[in-house]
């Protein structure tokens, strides 16, 4: 202590220490009245603090409570927000076109770069249009809804494992149905697009293997906007200090799962996704990174959704099945069939008359509700204004800025979905205007969009199917309220979602 008050007091007796600090004060002051009345941003409504510096984005970034902040901010400064000394948030959907849709796009912010793999780029997090797209070209017929339906039965029956397994499993009293999801969405992507299934659904224990890895990428989230270099440097010294051995174990596990696809791939322009990229070219290491992608996207966004409709639906059963004698008390509610009367009554037809499932009506609703409600991707997906600039409700907002909106924002304004945060299939019902339709924003827009959502809404509605008709949710309860970290990916807190018989 005394050796560190003497190079302090040596410190403060330099000729240079008083210039060099008034020089620094002079600067920050510079720096401040630049941002807050000359950037060319200053026009932009928001938090003063946030004019400033991007640490204050970055902090609530790291803890968590972004998109509910800046959901509050916009309430008092409006649609068009200023996050940062260089990022703008939008709540407006009228945005949307523009920024992720209208000719291709605006491109993609650098910070999608923090989220490559063994340091090669991937088709979510490139930035660069040519290198995505003989990529993505490869492999999109396989998210096609022909491909899907011919594996119709096989995805079927990675589901029909999981409602046996919940079965099961529901005898002990209470389930963590997130990782029971989990497990049934790796599963499908794997057996779908690999052409091999992983078998978490019928892996013993408790936690899914492959869990651990997936919520490494998750925690990435946290660090979403830091500059590349400075997250590279974050993310080594945060796996030195806080990597286990269980999350080194699950690495392994998904690692030797993906090293055998590859080696066993061929390369074929009809093949599996692995076979498809070796067929244009792809070096098996970054093949196997798309792989190793694929399964931490496919099994975390497709296993928040699939959970939140399981509790969804186990806190308001009357969307799914009424007893009779509450029938005869509420039978407004059989305005619109009831989904498991939908699913009985459509099942009993002949099978010449049977309807797709992604054609029943209520059904429909409650896939759609439980995407607008899940938040499994809540925070804003950040693009960069071209040099044309941008103009939006009579604010011009110059090249070079970052801008973006969010789902959380967008799936939870009061005016567009009244009681926002309630679950009501019935809203997709009736009365549906257009502005609920371009706020829906649970895939991203435009052809940078999710490029697996065609496979995972077909995975929701399946167990949606399976899971009310087996009636394998009734009597359960979901006790508590379930929060989130609202980083890109969002991370349940406590890393689980109960059910209780």
């Amino acid at each position: 202590m005394e050796f560190l008050s003497s190079k302090i007091a040596d410190v403060q007796q330099s000729p240079l220490f008083y210039p060099l600090l008034t020089v620094s004060f002079v600067l920050l002051i510079h720096h401040v009245v630049y941002n807050v009345y000359f950037h060319p941003l200053a026009h932009i409504p928001g938090p003063i603090i946030a004019r400033i510096s991007p640490l204050w984005l970055w902090y609530h970034s790291y803890i968590g409570d972004e998109a509910t902040v800046i959901d509050n901010l916009h309430e008092i400064y409006g649609p068009i927000l200023l996050v940062s000394p260089y990022e703008v948030d939008i709540s407006d959907p009228a945005a949307i076109n523009p920024i992720y849709i209208a000719k291709g796009g605006f491109p993609k912010a650098p910070c999608y770069a923090n989220f490559d793999i063994d340091g090669h780029k991937t088709i979510f997090s490139t930035t660069d249009p040519e290198y995505r797209s003989p990529r993505a070209k490869a492999v999109v017929g396989l998210f096609s809804t022909k491909a899907i339906k011919e594996n119709e039965d096989k995805l079927y029956g990675c589901v029909d494992r999981m409602v046996s397994r919940l079965e099961s499993e529901k005898k002990k009293g209470k389930v963590d149905i997130l990782n029971l999801c989990r497990s049934l969405a790796v599963d499908a992507v794997s057996t779908h697009l690999f052409a091999q299934n992983y078998n978490g659904v019928s892996e013993s224990g408790g936690t899914l293997s492959a869990s651990a890895f997936v919520d490494t990428f998750v925690a990435v989230g946290r660090f979403f906007y830091l500059p590349n270099l400075l997250f590279l440097w974050l993310e080594w010294g945060t796996e030195k200090v806080l990597g286990d051995v269980n999350t080194a174990t699950s690495f392994e596990v998904v690692e030797k799962f993906v090293e055998g696809l590859v080696d066993r791939a061929v390369p074929s322009k009809n093949g599996n996704y692995p076979g498809r990229l070796l067929e244009v070219g792809l070096s098996k290491d970054e093949v196997k990174v798309q792989c190793k992608d694929l399964i931490f996207a496919g099994t975390d966004s497709t296993g928040m959704n699939m959970a939140t409709m399981c509790r969804q639906l186990v806190l308001n059963p009357e969307k799914y099945f009424l007893p009779t004698l509450l029938f005869l008390y509420r039978v407004n509610e059989f305005r619109y069939k009831r989904l498991y009367t939908e699913l009985q009554t459509n099942n009993s037809l002949p099978e010449s008359s049977i309807q797709e499932i992604q054609s029943l009506t209520y059904l429909s609703a409650v896939i759609r509700e439980t995407l607008r409600i899940s938040m499994a991707n809540p925070t804003r997906l950040p693009h960069i204004v071209p040099s044309s600039g941008f103009n939006l409700q009579n604010t011009h907002i110059p090249a070079g800025t970052v801008v973006g909106c969010s789902g959380y924002s967008l799936h939870f304004n009061p005016k567009v979905f009244p009681e926002p945060h309630a679950f009501k299939p019935e809203r997709w019902l009736e009365n549906v205007t257009s502005e609920m339709n371009t706020s829906f924003f649970a895939w991203g827009a435009g052809n940078r969009a999710c490029i697996a959502r065609n496979l995972a809404t077909t995975e929701l509605y399946m167990a949606a199917e399976r899971l009310i008709l087996s009636r394998v949710l009734e009597g359960a309860k979901s006790e508590g309220e379930v929060e989130i970290f609202e980083w890109f990916n969002s991370c349940v807190k406590g890393e689980g979602i109960e059910l209780v018989w």
